[in-house]
């Protein structure tokens, strides 16, 4: 539950049982948890542990555009450095100083540590090794951002992440020197929905809160939380010794900083007593059960907590299924209006998904559709890779590299316009709407999805007829829609501010992944 450690490359028996020649790779959609950061807050001071840790080499070298009217009007960019300051013993203004008195490449709170941002680069260069060296779905050579969406929610180690990744995948001998810069997506904190946004939903803080206050009543007075606070009690605060879901910190946090601690150097290290391997098991079952069984259990809990992100992914597929540019060319208005699409040279197509999230994601996504096995809280750059496939009628095409603006692409037509409405698309009509032409329109097309390079299973997928014969893992792209469907949210707004004060646990069972 600290950091990831990859799996070894697929053998080639495995690629060819993975990426069968009857399938054609269409659009990939990968989201991943960033890499190893800093706690979020400062804990367990008491304990030896040095508030502020010197692990972010980043801000020594900081650049910022400026705009330098020396030289008409244009921007210019300015190089800093940043140092942290704090509070002192008496209040006073002081540098804060690493464990052996660093004040440079001090990290901020929750901030994507050299750590994090070494295996964020690790995992783009596994994707690359993937998907442009072994499958060569993507091209070795990236000339323009244009087949691309790349995503990062306010967080910066999100998108600190999501730049790692990306020149891991391309590094910059892969580019050009003309290559433009990639845009690269984010919301106001008010529209997330790349993250459970528990702050700007208030019937989903509702349902959070309720599902954390039954793992407290489970919990509290167990024999299990009696060993942790054997073991931790000391160092919890005198008027408050034990542990506890509710405890402050919380439990959650009490293993955020253990995590946060085992993934970094042996200077930010808390006493041995925290590493028990029996209490790093039992925290770990009751944090996944106080954060990600709402999701396994209430469609509602479901559906404001990731349903909206889950829209957007399938309406992705579903638009690239369709041919249209809600495959998320639309998303980042790439040339909407470009020479090309005025001489009907058609837009072109999103192949290739990156988003930097979170752990909550990753698991509410997995929970949500059934497929969180084995219940371990996501480690540090945990990622998912949501692809799509369709049907191949030659088989001695797979694996070979797609050339963008050819064969069928050419389709691929463009009328929208950044500030229009977005393109109709079938992507957000429920599967029980839809007419037999427009369900044709998803036939032959497969959905899989691999968890740290593990193929997970729906269990929705499983029925005869919902999935590629043969291999359960491939959900059939009409079967993966109606499965979502059941929970996207139709406003996700209007559904935050209603319902507040109803009941927060479904009248009867609403399993997941069905």
């Amino acid at each position: 539950m600290t950091s990831l450690v990859p799996r070894p490359p697929y053998t080639d028996d495995e690629l060819r049982a993975l990426y069968p020649p009857t399938l054609e790779l269409q659009l990939v959609q990968v989201l991943l948890r960033h890499g190893e950061r800093s706690p979020v807050s400062a804990r367990f001071q008491n304990a030896g542990l040095a508030a502020f840790w010197p692990y972010c080499s980043a801000v020594r070298q900081l650049k910022s555009a400026v705009l330098d009217r020396h030289h008409g009007e244009q921007f210019s960019t300015m190089e800093w450095k940043r140092r942290l300051e704090t509070f002192g013993s008496a209040d006073e203004p002081v540098l804060a100083a690493g464990p052996a008195g660093e004040l440079d490449g001090v990290c901020e709170m929750g901030m994507l540590t050299d750590k994090g941002r070494e295996t964020t680069f690790d995992l783009g260069a596994r994707l690359r090794a993937l998907y442009v060296d072994r499958l060569r779905f993507l091209p070795p050579v990236l000339l323009d951002a244009e087949g691309l969406y790349l995503r990062a929610t306010p967080i910066p180690r999100a998108l600190d992440s999501v730049q790692e990744t990306f020149t891991g995948l391309y590094p910059a001998h892969t580019r050009p020197p003309a290559f433009p810069p990639p845009a690269i997506l984010t919301r106001a904190p008010g529209d997330e929905t790349l993250f459970p946004n528990d702050s700007n939903c208030r019937r989903f803080a509702a349902l959070s809160r309720a599902f954390a206050q039954r793992a407290a009543d489970r919990w509290n007075g167990t024999d299990e939380m009696a060993y942790l606070t054997r073991l931790w009690g000391k160092w919890m605060p005198e008027d408050s010794p034990r542990v506890a879901v509710d405890s402050r910190p919380r439990l959650s946090g009490i293993m955020d900083t253990i995590n946060s601690t085992l993934a970094h150097g042996p200077s930010t290290r808390l006493p041995k007593e925290f590493y028990d391997p029996k209490a790093r098991d039992i925290i770990e079952k009751i944090g996944v059960e106080e954060w990600f069984a709402g999701y396994k259990e209430s469609r509602e809990y479901r559906a404001l907590g990731i349903g909206g992100l889950l829209g957007d992914v399938v309406g992705r597929m579903v638009g690239s299924a369709e041919r249209s540019t809600a495959d998320g060319e639309y998303e980042v208005a790439r040339k909407l209006e470009s020479n090309s699409l005025k001489e009907g040279k058609g837009a072109t197509p999103i192949r290739f998904g990156l988003s930097g999230c979170h752990d909550t994601t990753l698991a509410a996504i997995l929970a949500s559709l059934g497929a969180y096995e084995g219940n371990k809280w996501p480690p540090y750059t945990s990622h998912i890779a949501i692809e799509m496939f369709r049907k191949s009628g030659d088989s001695s095409k797979q694996g070979k590299p797609a050339e963008t603006k050819s064969s069928w692409f050419k389709s691929w037509g463009s009328s929208a316009k950044p500030g229009n409405p977005p393109p109709n698309t079938i992507g957000r009509k429920r599967s029980e709407e839809l007419t037999p032409a427009e369900r044709a329109k998803l036939q032959d097309y497969y959905v899989r999805i691999r968890y740290n390079d593990e193929a997970v299973t729906v269990p929705g997928c499983r029925a005869p007829g919902k999935h590629l014969e043969g291999d359960e893992s491939f959900c059939t792209l009409d079967a993966f829609k109606a499965i979502v469907d059941k929970f996207v949210p139709n406003n996700w707004r209007q559904e935050c501010r209603a319902n507040i004060k109803g009941p927060a646990f479904p009248s009867k069972p609403e399993p997941a992944g069905y």
